[in-house]
């Protein structure tokens, strides 16, 4: 089963990804993770990586699509896994799946966690989080039971991410509707597009996307 999340920055599909992971046991691959990992372990494509990050350019598709390959060929990943954060682009997607059907592979299902911008950047401004033990919290949807206490460690020490500000997720979340929802089309022509409620319920969720996975 191989399984792609589009969702825009905060939506929730990191958390649902780890849920999904441990519920069909395929690993949870996180473009970031994957190119942190080579560059630390010294892999041929890893090194290439790690010169052009060095020099402060942006590192290639074809080093990404490397990588991925590099991962996926893993024994944890002999039933499959979950890209999140890849594809961005339709040129990657494109990419992708030459690279998936070179190995007699094709992705199986898409799954976009569909948002209401507005309702969306209110909510990563409600974010904070507990500094010692990293317990998420928010100031809409969450609030901890005894307040100004942590209700996994009971720290008073609470922090917020700089970047959780209405300029900084604006323009993430318009990079995000400008390069890769245009890929939408392409899966929904293969069949294998799926659209969900990303606001929801955590749970509601998290039900819909493994009852669609099931299927």
């Amino acid at each position: 089963m191989i399984v792609i999340l589009f969702g825009p920055p905060g939506c929730g599909k990191g958390t649902q990804a780890g849920i999904i992971s441990k519920d069909i046991n395929i690993p949870h691959l996180s473009t970031g993770d994957m190119l942190r990992e080579a560059v630390k372990s010294k892999t041929e494509i890893g090194l290439k990586a790690a010169s052009i990050m060095e020099a402060g350019k942006l590192v290639s598709d074809e080093i990404v699509i490397g990588i991925i390959k590099d991962r996926i060929a893993k024994h944890d990943c002999f039933n499959g896994f979950i890209l999140d954060g890849y594809p961005r682009t339709l040129s990657q997607a494109k990419e992708l799946d030459n690279m998936l059907d070179k190995q007699d592979l094709k992705t199986d299902i898409v799954l976009e966690f569909s948002v209401n911008d507005e309702v969306l950047i209110s909510r990563i401004e409600g974010r904070f989080s507990c500094a010692d033990c990293g317990a998420g919290y928010n100031d809409q949807s969450k609030l901890p039971l005894k307040e100004g206490k942590c209700d996994q460690c009971g720290s008073s020490n609470f922090i917020r991410r700089k970047d959780d500000n209405r300029e900084t997720v604006t323009k993430r979340l318009e990079a995000y509707n400008k390069d890769t929802l245009p890929l939408l089309p392409y899966y929904k022509e293969k069949q294998v597009l799926f659209s969900i409620d990303g606001l929801a319920d955590i749970d509601n969720v998290t039900n819909e996307l493994m009852s669609l996975i099931k299927k």
